[in-house]
């Protein structure tokens, strides 16, 4: 059977090195990389294109959201297991429309994580009990019903600017941190906040709040 290449994006570490000993459960899965912060999480991916990434829905600079969708854009034949503590639905059909294909809840035993990780690899769906049907159901709905949302039209590096600058990094900071300029950055943020009708940081903050990029509740 071929090894299961996998990364790790988790920001608390004492938690990494837990979910390290996980795969050790089964000697065809290898950990390549760890990340502790969604950009690094991106770029690790981009560079080491492992078979699947088990990441952290709520992670530093991006969340788990937005680097799922960044790893589905740059490396396509990586499928990701979204870990999370939230088990509403709101949070499982974005999962799944960012292009998810494992949303397991934390209290999960690893166990669980193990099988999810070999679901995924195989190129299955899997979301934990009881998240199932009615996960699914919600999925398909929204799918049919939803209206293209603003967010969708924004660039990813419009979206990297947008949860930088929701965690209160200057334009500044954002340049260096992008390896872009100030005045990119400016371009970016001009272009994001017309793009999402925002008209000054409050707006920002709230709707950054509101979406989930940053966690009401740290």
């Amino acid at each position: 059977m071929n090894t299961t290449m996998i990364v790790l994006a988790e920001d608390h570490h004492v938690v990494r090195q837990g979910l390290r000993l996980v795969p050790s459960a089964d000697p065809n899965f290898k950990i390549v990389g760890e990340a502790a912060t969604g950009l690094e999480a991106v770029q690790i991916v981009e560079r080491l294109r492992p078979d699947v990434l088990v990441t952290d829905l709520m992670l530093p600079e991006l969340n788990g959201l937005e680097v799922t969708r960044m790893t589905r854009q740059r490396s396509p034949n990586t499928k990701v297991a979204v870990l999370s503590m939230h088990d509403n639905e709101a949070y499982v059909v974005e999962a799944l429309q960012a292009g998810a294909s494992a949303y397991v809840l934390k209290k999960s035993t690893a166990d669980e994580l193990v099988h999810a990780i070999r679901q995924v690899a195989a190129g299955f769906l899997y979301l934990s009990p009881p998240l199932n049907e009615r996960a699914i159901a919600a999925y398909k709905q929204k799918a049919q019903e939803t209206a293209l949302d603003p967010y969708d039209k924004l660039t990813s590096r419009e979206r990297e600017v947008l949860h930088l600058e929701a965690e209160g990094l200057t334009n500044a900071e954002i340049a260096t941190r992008l390896t872009i300029s100030p005045r990119t950055v400016e371009m970016h943020r001009a272009n994001m906040m017309r793009k999402l009708h925002l008209r000054n940081q409050r707006d920002l903050i709230r709707y950054a709040l509101k979406r989930g990029i940053v966690p009401i509740d740290d």
